[in-house]
Order: C-alpha cells, then sequence, then structure tokens
C-alpha cells in the first residue's frame, strides 16, 4: 500500500506496509509447508524457533483456526461457586422470596451439611447476579433553608458562621468561628479553633452565653457542625442543645450567603458601605510564624470601625445581657439543658 501525498508533487511517495499477525502467520506457514528449514524461517520472521514450532503444531493440529489468537482466560476459577450449589441457593430464594443471604445459608448448611458452606457474601453476589436484588435508589439529604426573619433589638438573632480556613506557622489549620448580634453588629466571639467538630463549637457558644445570654434565634448555614445532613430534621447535636435551650433555628439556602448575613463579619443583610477590610486583619495574628490568632483585637478593631461607620442601625454597644437564672447550659453526654 502506497500513499500518495499531491501537494508535495508526484516524486513524494511514501511506501507504508502494513501487516497484521495473522497475514504473517499465514507467510510464515506457507514457508514451511514450501519445504524451507525452521531456524532460517524463524530467523527472518523475527520469532525464536519455540514460537515458530508451537505455530506449526497449531496448525497441524487444529489447520488455519489454529492460528488465531486463542483466549488467555484461565479454563476453571478455584473459588468459583459450583453450579449444583448456586442452583440450590436459587430453588431456596423462589422458595422463601423474603428471604436474604443469612437465611438461606443457614438452611443451606441444615439441608447439605456435607458441603463447605459458602460465604454470605458469595450468596448475596449470586442472587445478585441472576437478578434476585432489588437495587434501591439512595436518597441523598438536600439540604434547604428555613424562612429567614430580622430583628429589631440586640440579642434577637445571632449569626455564627466559621470564616475558611488558613494554615499557621505550626503546619496546623486555623478555623475562625465568628459569632455575631444581627441587630447592633458586634463581634460577640471570633475563636480560632482546630477543627470544625462539635466538640469545639460547643465550648465557645457556651462561653458566649454566659457572657452575653441567650438570643432568640441564631441564624448558620447548613455546614458541620450546625447542621447534620443524615440526622432526623438534620439536626445536629449542637442544633438540639439550642432547642433545648429555647433558641429558634434559622439556616440559609445553599449558595445565598451574602443575602442572609454571613458573607461578611459584622452578618448584616445590607452593608451599607462595601468593606474592603480583611476578614481576619493582620493585627489579629501573632507574628512571627503566625502561629495563632487574637480574636479579643479583632473584636476591638471591628467594634471601632462600626463606630465610624456612620451608620445609624450600627451600633458598637454591647447586646443587652440577658442571662437566664436557672440554666444548665449543656451536658453533652446526656444532651440536657
Amino acid at each position: 500500500m502506497v500513499y500518495t501525498f499531491p501537494h508535495l508533487g508526484e516524486r513524494s511517495q511514501m511506501p507504508w506496509k502494513e501487516c497484521k499477525p495473522m497475514d504473517e502467520r499465514l507467510r510464515f506457514i506457507a514457508r514451511l509447508l514450501e519445504g524451507e528449514k525452521m531456524a532460517p524461517v524463524c530467523r527472518e520472521f523475527g520469532i525464536s524457533r519455540v514460537t515458530g514450532y508451537k505455530i506449526f503444531d497449531r496448525y497441524k493440529a487444529c489447520g488455519l483456526d489454529g492460528l488465531y489468537d486463542r483466549s488467555k482466560a484461565p479454563y476453571r476459577q478455584a473459588n468459583k461457586l459450583p453450579f449444583q450449589v448456586e442452583r440450590a441457593i436459587l430453588g431456596i430464594k423462589k422458595e422463601f422470596p423474603s428471604w436474604g443471604a443469612p437465611k438461606i445459608r443457614d438452611k443451606l448448611i441444615r439441608e447439605y451439611p456435607m458441603i463447605p458452606p459458602p460465604a454470605v457474601s458469595t450468596i448475596h453476589a449470586a442472587l445478585d447476579r441472576n437478578g434476585f436484588v432489588k437495587r434501591r435508589k439512595r436518597r441523598r439529604h438536600k439540604a434547604c433553608g428555613t424562612p429567614l426573619s430580622a430583628a429589631h433589638a440586640p440579642n434577637g438573632l445571632w449569626c455564627a458562621d466559621y470564616k475558611g480556613e488558613f494554615l499557621l506557622g505550626n503546619r496546623q489549620y486555623c478555623y475562625p468561628l465568628t459569632i455575631t448580634d444581627y441587630r447592633s453588629r458586634y463581634l460577640l466571639a471570633c475563636e480560632g479553633l482546630e477543627s470544625t467538630k462539635s466538640r469545639f463549637a460547643f465550648s465557645v457558644f457556651e462561653r458566649t452565653f454566659r457572657d452575653f445570654g441567650l438570643p432568640a434565634a441564631i441564624r448558620t448555614d447548613n455546614g458541620t457542625p450546625f447542621a447534620a445532613p443524615w440526622a432526623l430534621f438534620g439536626l445536629s447535636r449542637l442544633a438540639v442543645w439550642w432547642l433545648r435551650l429555647g433558641i429558634r433555628l434559622q439556616r440559609i439556602k445553599p449558595g445565598q450567603r451574602q443575602p442572609s448575613g454571613l458573607s461578611i463579619v459584622s452578618c448584616a443583610v445590607a452593608a451599607p458601605q462595601p468593606r474592603s477590610a480583611p476578614l481576619l486583619p493582620a493585627a489579629s495574628l501573632h507574628w512571627p510564624g503566625r502561629r495563632s490568632v487574637r480574636p479579643a483585637r479583632l473584636r476591638r478593631s471591628w467594634s471601632w470601625r462600626l463606630s465610624r461607620s456612620g451608620d445609624p442601625t450600627c451600633r458598637a454597644d454591647r447586646p443587652i445581657r440577658r442571662r437566664p437564672e436557672r440554666t444548665r447550659f449543656r451536658d453533652q453526654s446526656q444532651g440536657t439543658t
């Protein structure tokens, strides 16, 4: 087969030989049938004499069918379930349609004690292979928000959120948890935690409740530890604790952080002016190495910026302190209040 390239001229011809293994084997057998010796023919085709004799023996035994490539799959599998046992399993399943693999295995042991019993997973695989297993679609929990309501007094609504993560100088990640008052926009807490697990958040919220009292409602997103996707109604341990304290829950819709008040530290619905200040300014970090966070310095800096913003609804005063008289805040093991 010769390929011609017209745009390169008549002289530009590239000879290209295409060959298939089956064609080469036929040529090899034809040369041997003509009386040529095995060694020079194998040397010309670039194969060993062992391979040449193997191809020639297959041709003499099976004809042209022996020149095709054979399957490399094993003839038998050592751990394959015998078809007699599989047929017995299917018979028990047809007799008792509601039985699963464990019960079928028990009945198989009682009826056929002379054979080694297959594993439960093997029986289940045999049932699945023959269409006796119905696969249910896994219901994935889709987070949805709750109705959001504003607050007209301090401690009416708090907003809590984790402000991302960053790496400290000791090669550990810091997860800043911020709690703000919706009305006064006062930064109640900003703690750098080791993880987003609930046991770290419990201590921060308990200390904040003791300092500023209990809010009427708390607004969060649908992530951990504020919500549990696979729990009943999506309630996590932290959310159950809030409900036991009489705090209402507000959750934003996924992907809508700006109108919910969780996109900036102040957690306000509508910012009076754009804020270009960083979320965690350099003044709140220990230098050199940035090994820890100074939340108190950040709270003072943020409260000063609020008092200088000129917004009448932006108060830097503390929220009204409302400490309950007889309230045990938490018991993580029992979940009491």
